[in-house]
């Protein structure tokens, strides 16, 4: 696909299976932090699918608990 049909070599979205692999933490692990409100996600039907600014986000909220520590 080319620039002009919209392809912009990155996807915006992304399975919670995926996110955990993004994170390097277990799938178990990132549900835990969905359930919590500690990482957002979106739902399209039944999918549950974390947008990529949440995954940085997230990894933020990470790094000022570091900080505080």
């Amino acid at each position: 696909m080319d620039q002009a049909a919209g392809d912009t070599g990155q996807r915006r979205l992304y399975s919670v299976e995926t996110a955990a692999v993004l994170l390097g933490i277990g799938r178990t692990a990132v549900y835990d932090e969905i359930r919590q409100g500690r990482l957002r996600t979106v739902r399209r039907g039944r999918r549950r699918l974390v947008p990529l600014e949440w995954i940085d986000e997230y990894v933020e909220l990470l790094k000022r608990e570091a900080e505080a520590a």
